[in-house]
């Protein structure tokens, strides 16, 4: 029975237990679709590493960056439409055991798609795969509707002492 999975809240570690999913099927010799909506053109340690399962971990990186800094909220909003489109197209192919939209709950947060429409695609899709959906501010009926919710809380992190990001742990 495929899954609607949710990792979000305010912590860190949303996508990397999404990339741990990803490696778990593609070490399964299961296809996995994995589609970026927020983080741009930033090179990332995980996104090197996706690149060395290629055949079975497809990677499609959308949008082009923080939304929120944006100053041009319609042209994000046009490829957050666009980027929604091509993974409905990957959920219907049938080619895959597992689609990840990562950071797709920014999308929802700011209103850039219709929640109730993309819930209704949601549940509508093969019902033998699994979807994993991250990102902070998940809205409660997406919580809802999902069949597995992880909440990541922050207790401590190094950048409230002063420590800057880090190749290998942040990026």
């Amino acid at each position: 029975m495929g899954l609607l999975i949710v990792f979000t809240g305010e912590g860190k570690g949303k996508t990397t237990a999404a990339l741990g999913m990803a490696l778990r099927a593609a070490g399964h010799g299961l296809r996995v679709c994995f589609v970026q909506f927020i983080k741009g053109s930033w090179r990332y340690g995980e996104i090197e590493a996706l690149k060395r399962f290629e055949g079975l971990i497809d990677l499609h990186v959308m949008g082009k960056g923080f939304t929120w800094k944006s100053e041009n909220m319609e042209e994000d909003a046009r490829l957050a439409r666009e980027g929604w489109d091509f993974a409905c197209a990957a959920i219907a192919s049938g080619v895959y055991h597992t689609v990840v939209l990562d950071e797709f709950t920014y999308l929802l947060h700011y209103r850039m798609l219709e929640l109730a429409t993309c819930l209704e695609f949601l549940a509508g899709r093969n019902p033998a795969q699994h979807v994993v959906i991250t990102g902070r501010y998940a809205p409660e009926p997406l919580l809802a509707a999902a069949d597995l919710v992880t909440e990541m809380r922050m207790i401590k992190h190094p950048l409230k002492s002063g420590i800057k990001a880090q190749k290998g742990i942040e990026f």
